[in-house]
């Protein structure tokens, strides 16, 4: 059973749809105990990263994120803003505390190339870990579907499993531990996405 985070900031219905069609089982939970019966979770955004903190700890998940991850370990995905908020802090309308989990910042993209638009919409190649589980059986630099402002800088490199070219260098995943997260949206990437959430289905961190 794998648990959809609701805290009023995700595409729930494609991330729904996306994972049943890679076979899951799954379960929106809309407070925090709900996760305390899957075993798996995944943490969807799309806003701001200060109003999905705010969301987070006003519906009580804080807390219960971090006890199923944290202590027990239970697998977690982050797509995009939930990527971000495994951040120690992002800095979207000023400064605001992250979940912690990932050493970094969530920082306005700035490309080297004026001609690069911010927002980054639109389709990108993903450079990737050729160790990671969770891109397995991907073509060396798959096309993944980008909606994002802001990205994670992360302090130590071995937590990046992945990145993108935007003008420079961008974290597309990060991985540490039971911990993934997306800064694209497999939901979104047709087949590539859907082997992304189907490793995430099989992984055993």
């Amino acid at each position: 059973m794998i648990g959809i985070v609701d805290y009023g900031m995700g595409n729930l219905l494609s991330v729904y749809h996306g994972l049943e069609m890679v076979g899951a089982e799954v379960k929106v939970c809309t407070r925090g105990e709900d996760l305390k019966d899957v075993e798996r979770i995944v943490l969807p955004g799309v806003g701001a990263f200060g109003d999905c903190m705010t969301n987070l700890t006003e519906k009580g998940f804080t807390e219960a994120l971090n006890k199923a991850i944290l202590h027990q370990g239970k697998p977690i995905l982050g797509i995009c803003l939930g990527m971000q908020a495994m951040a120690r802090r992002g800095f979207e309308g000023g400064e605001h505390k992250g979940l912690g989990w990932i050493e970094g910042d969530v920082v306005r993209l700035q490309p080297d190339d004026p001609l690069l638009r911010v927002p980054h919409v639109g389709w990108n190649e993903v450079h990737y870990r050729q160790e990671s589980p969770l891109f397995a059986g991907l073509p060396l630099s798959p096309d993944c579907y980008f909606v994002h402002s802001y990205h994670l800088r992360c302090d130590h490199e071995h937590d990046v499993d992945a990145i993108c070219n935007y003008g420079g260098a961008v974290t597309a995943a990060v991985r540490r531990n039971n911990i993934f997260g997306t800064q694209f949206h497999p939901e979104k990437s047709q087949d590539y996405g859907l082997q992304v959430l189907s490793n995430f289905l099989k992984w055993k961190p």
